[in-house]
């Protein structure tokens, strides 16, 4: 399953950070690890729970933008296929033989837009969201130039106040024109509350979708009365998942940080008050660091700065240990308050980054590690495409 390499350990340091049957103190630093064991958990958890409430899971490709992690997700959790943010990422696991993307995203620039039109060449289905009318004449032009076809979610805004229409005219009016545009099939909704997220009560992300459901629900309502009913459903995050499965109406849910997890994540609550990653998530993506300089006797420099993770939601926090804390960092430089003075030079430490997706969108490969030994390289797959 996983891409095949042809690095030896002369590349090791250079082109890659490790290479399989090295041991993990071996592999070098800053990089990407991921505990498999955890990983592998994580999936078959959300599969089983997906299929235990009769809901596809359309695992999120902007998190990992790993062609390997997707056909993991989807050989052992039941993934259906992928949702994309870009075209040139959709692209990526088009080419690996994805069978079906969601463009979980509005796509207007017209180079865009051809190239979004040839993606079911490769032999799948390619679903894109539509939050305006104007849109839709240039996807159905664009298909029926290439002689696809293109599935069509109308996006709602449910609260997260980016894409998306807000009103019951504009969904159906735009539901109507893809229904009647050539090449194009209205096949659902989008309905992402994304704003909700990383809310940390149980209670507040809850009341958050609750408003989300009770809109969707509307939309749904008024597209079946007017002979439109919507086959796709989709949304729901690993801060809402819950809240989406039991909703009666969402039947696709689009979760991404789930595998991986992140710190940010890490610290929302579930309905009993736990941290989600401490029993219903496992910490299975790490940034690998290294004690580089130890010149003060309570502060150790180790070698994961800006360059190789995103800040945005957060400092990274350091897994396993609470005797030392990552507090501050540059771009090449990571600063380690050591109290009393226990890490050593070259000592490897494990970072649970604060945000994950931008974090991986800055390194070229995953190591997969199990038992303290390097199984397998992933190369991150779609690294950078975003157009």
């Amino acid at each position: 399953m996983a891409s095949e390499t042809a690095f030896d350990f002369d590349d090791v340091g250079f082109a890659v950070p490790a290479i399989p049957g090295m041991p993990e103190s071996a592999i070098q630093t800053p990089c990407l690890i991921l505990d498999l064991d955890a990983l592998e958990r994580n999936i078959r958890k959300m599969g089983e729970y997906a299929r235990a409430r009769n809901m596809r899971h359309r695992a999120h490709g902007k998190m990992h933008k790993s062609v390997d992690v997707l056909r993991l997700q989807q050989d052992l959790g039941g993934a259906v296929g992928v949702c994309c943010q870009k075209v040139s990422e959709a692209e990526v696991f088009a080419r690996a033989g994805i069978k079906d993307i969601l463009i979980s995203n509005e796509v207007r620039d017209p180079v865009k837009i051809d190239r979004l039109a040839r993606l079911p060449a490769f032999g799948g289905g390619v679903t894109v969201c539509v939050d305006d009318l104007d849109n839709v004449p240039d996807l159905s032009a664009a298909a029926l130039r290439h002689g696809t076809t293109l599935d069509c979610l109308v996006e709602i805004d449910c609260g997260a106040g980016r894409c998306g229409v807000r009103s019951l005219d504009a969904a159906l009016a735009i539901a109507e024109a893809i229904g009647g545009a050539p090449n194009l099939r209205f096949a659902g909704l989008q309905a992402y509350q994304g704003a909700m997220q990383h809310l940390d009560r149980f209670e507040d992300r809850k009341a958050k979708l609750d408003a989300a459901i009770a809109q969707v629900r509307e939309v749904v309502a008024m597209l079946e009365q007017n002979g439109l009913a919507p086959d796709v459903i989709s949304g729901g995050g690993t801060g809402s998942y819950h809240f989406e499965s039991m909703s009666g109406v969402y039947n696709e849910l689009q979760c991404g940080s789930y595998a991986f997890m992140d710190a940010d994540y890490g610290r929302i609550r579930d309905a009993a008050g736990n941290r989600i990653d401490e029993g219903e998530w496992e910490n299975a993506l790490f940034i690998l660091t290294a004690v580089m300089s130890h010149a003060k006797p309570d502060e150790a420099i180790c070698d994961a700065g800006l360059k190789v993770q995103s800040v945005d939601s957060g400092l990274p926090v350091i897994y396993g240990r609470d005797d030392v804390s990552y507090v501050s960092c540059s771009d090449e430089h990571g600063v380690i308050h050591d109290p009393k003075g226990v890490l050593a030079i070259n000592e490897k430490i494990r970072l649970v980054p604060g945000h994950c997706d931008p974090t991986c969108n800055m390194h070229d490969w995953y190591v997969g590690v199990r038992n303290g030994v390097v199984e397998t390289l992933w190369p991150v797959s779609a690294r950078g495409k975003a157009y």
